[in-house]
């Protein structure tokens, strides 16, 4: 893959800012304010998340297609939630979820979400890129371990989500030493229950740790209970304001 630069974790080799990458608002009738919102010129998004009922849906919701649309129109990457099941669904429903995601949305790419982290989950997972890249070359694919997973998956995908999880876990971690081989722009971190007043704190961490597209929320799962991600934070203007800004940088 022409992404492995061995620049240091920090560092950019192209000049890509800190962004926000939106893991997936709901659906676009439960959130219309949301989805407005994350077409608002100059927001810093890297990409936002099309998740349309656990999947692309049985058949074409005009809702997610206007929404769909609306964000590409503001530069916005739209990439396609495909549920891997940690690699245990067969890899024909994720190319059939994919064609639905194409076919019926445009998408950009692809969010293998709950992907495999396991080396030995890495051969089926680089066989289903490959396909994910045959019906589209130039697809965005970001894999959503949610967890530092075996070195061997950075060089298949273009970003890595290697932090999924709460601020109080977020706040003393540790990036792999693996990853410091790579940019920052090859890795995400999502993280709930951000305190607006540790918002700074956080946004270092990402940096310290080298990851360049972050989603930060105040929101919570209310242990495992609810999606943190169906909603924007209650700082976004914070938050756009700061990234966009660049002070995290």
């Amino acid at each position: 893959m022409p992404y492995l630069t061995g620049l240091r974790a920090g560092t950019s080799g192209t000049g890509v800012r800190t962004g926000l990458g939106v893991p997936g608002c709901a659906h676009p009738l439960l959130a219309p304010a949301e989805w407005n919102a994350l077409t608002r010129p100059g927001a810093p998004l890297h990409w936002a998340v099309l998740d349309v009922a656990g999947g692309p849906g049985v058949q074409p919701d005009p809702h997610c297609l206007d929404a769909a649309g609306r964000l590409r129109n503001a530069g916005v990457r739209v990439l396609g939630r495909i549920r891997s099941a940690q690699g245990t669904r067969p890899r024909i429903e994720l190319i059939a979820d994919a064609h639905r995601y194409l076919e019926w949305y445009q998408v950009d790419g692809f969010f293998l979400d709950r992907c495999p982290a396991t080396r030995e989950g890495l051969p089926e997972t680089r066989r289903t890129i490959t396909s994910l890249r045959a019906l589209r070359a130039d697809a965005h694919v970001v894999l959503g371990h949610g967890t530092h997973p075996y070195p061997g998956y950075a060089e298949n995908a273009d970003q890595l989500v290697t932090f999924s999880g709460s601020w109080s876990d977020y706040r003393f971690s540790q990036a792999a030493e693996w990853t410091a081989d790579h940019p920052p722009e090859r890795f995400c971190h999502f993280v709930h229950g951000v305190p607006r007043g540790h918002l700074d704190e956080a946004l270092r961490v990402a940096r310290w740790q080298g990851a360049a597209t972050i989603w930060f929320t105040d929101r919570t799962d209310h242990g495992g209970r609810s999606d943190p991600w169906e909603t924007l934070p209650g700082y976004w203007d914070d938050i756009v304001s700061q990234v966009g800004t660049g002070v995290s940088e």
